[in-house]
């Protein structure tokens, strides 16, 4: 989730910095990065941000549809679902994997702009630790507006970032190809273990729900900690990334050749290996009752954690659409709308939890003179709350929210990275 600069040349060539995509601008004095680094002048591939802005933009139609939305189900059980209802949970999948991957791609980024080893392994291990303790505090509280921790406090995606940032700082002694070599074998193989379950570890079966299953872990008796990002294969997608970031390195036309080639082959491993029907996901596809529901079941892959399928769908159409983005002319206005949201996400991530959770707080107002279940932690697997008996809206009402949400979004967020332009304050750097 870290930004990518490149040279300020008019000649697209290599540098120690980056790639010239075209002429364009430097950052303006005093913003920093993810990595809380300094971006005067410098300049902005702006693909990168581009891309980041759009899956989260797209995240927070899922999380409204999490508070507002009527049906109480799995939108991707086949069983129960419809067409708009599975598409508009699908395609939120990129989220996740996107900001873990690009993370990954900043940590290297920033080694080729001088930082060295010592200090990006020091910078991943607070930071890492930093996005944890985020987890476990604000972003709780954002979803739930409570702090009731006997059934609350979980394991999401700020937690994964936050691990695999940890993880990623030791890893970051190995060589480029060795780091990305881990990462594609951890995404390849984890798989291999979907049978292996936690009790079978005995008094260490905690460590296997963290690491891989994932599921509900009794702290102390009446205290339970939910993990529903477990930390494999994340740690890989983050490691493959950083490797990923050398090839933004290369001059533009041979970058986006790279790109493209790599977006198509991951689509097409995976249709290959799901048509095999044997590995890469617990759930094998089968034939629905009819064409289009076949289709949804061999596209319908698990994300907890995430399957080799999924992560070859998601990460491939991800670097498919970055090689699309990477253009040599200036964005035009959505685009730079997506790129603002793109260049501030934990503060979009945050603050859009707490908006999507109080405009859920009117609503149940207006509806039912209430919202007292939507202050409370609800025991899993009720989430985001426990739904009154006849709570909920449509699907174009929850269009109509998310839409009415990203606007309102847009001018905090406009304001935010422009006081991030213009102050180095290093709180501002943790943001």
């Amino acid at each position: 989730m870290n930004n990518v600069h490149i040279s300020t040349s008019a000649t697209a060539h290599p540098s120690a910095e980056g790639v010239v995509v075209q002429p364009q601008v430097p950052a303006p004095a005093g913003e920093t990065n993810l990595l809380g680094e300094s971006l005067a002048n410098r300049t902005r591939l702006y693909s990168v941000d581009l891309l980041r802005g759009l899956v989260m933009v797209i995240m927070a139609l899922d999380h409204v549809r999490d508070f507002f939305h009527f049906g109480g189900f799995d939108p991707t059980d086949l069983t129960k679902t419809n067409t708009a209802l599975f598409m508009t949970r699908w395609v939120t999948h990129f989220c996740a994997p996107v900001f873990v991957f690009l993370a990954g791609t900043g940590a290297f980024l920033s080694t080729s702009r001088g930082k060295t080893k010592p200090e990006l392994a020091r910078f991943l291990l607070t930071r890492g630790l930093w996005l944890v303790i985020l987890e476990l505090t604000i972003v709780q509280f954002a979803w739930f507006f409570d702090y009731d921790y006997k059934y609350g406090s979980g394991a999401g995606v700020i937690w994964a970032i936050g691990w695999s940032m940890v993880a990623l700082a030791v890893l970051v002694f190995l060589p480029t190809w060795a780091m990305t070599l881990f990462g594609v074998v951890m995404i390849a193989t984890h798989n291999l273990f979907d049978g292996v379950r936690s009790e079978s570890f005995g008094s260490f079966s905690w460590l296997w729900t963290i690491l891989h299953s994932g599921g509900q872990l009794e702290i102390v008796p009446g205290v339970w900690f939910f993990v529903l990002y477990p930390l494999i294969p994340w740690i890989g997608v983050m490691a493959a990334g950083y490797g990923f970031g050398a090839l933004l390195l290369f001059e533009h036309d041979k970058r986006r050749k790279w790109l493209l080639s790599i977006g198509s082959a991951l689509p097409l491993a995976f249709i290959i290996i799901r048509a095999i029907n044997f590995y890469g996901d617990p759930h094998p596809w089968s034939e629905q009752g009819s064409s289009l529901f076949t289709f949804f079941s061999f596209i319908n892959f698990e994300k907890y954690p995430p399957s080799l399928l999924f992560l070859l769908v998601t990460l491939g159409l991800a670097i498919a659409a970055l090689a699309l983005f990477d253009r040599r002319r200036e964005p035009g206005a959505f685009a730079r709308a997506l790129i603002i949201f793109g260049r501030v996400p934990l503060f979009y991530y945050i603050l859009h939890l707490c908006l999507i959770h109080l405009l859920a707080v009117v609503f149940a107002y207006a509806r039912y003179g209430q919202a007292q279940f939507l202050f409370e932690t609800p025991k899993p697997p009720a989430f985001p709350f426990n739904a009154p008996e006849g709570y909920g809206y449509s699907l174009p009402v929850v269009y109509l929210v998310w839409l009415a949400v990203v606007l309102m979004l847009y001018p905090v967020c406009r304001w935010f990275a422009g006081v991030k332009r213009r102050r180095r304050d290093a709180w501002l750097s943790y943001l």
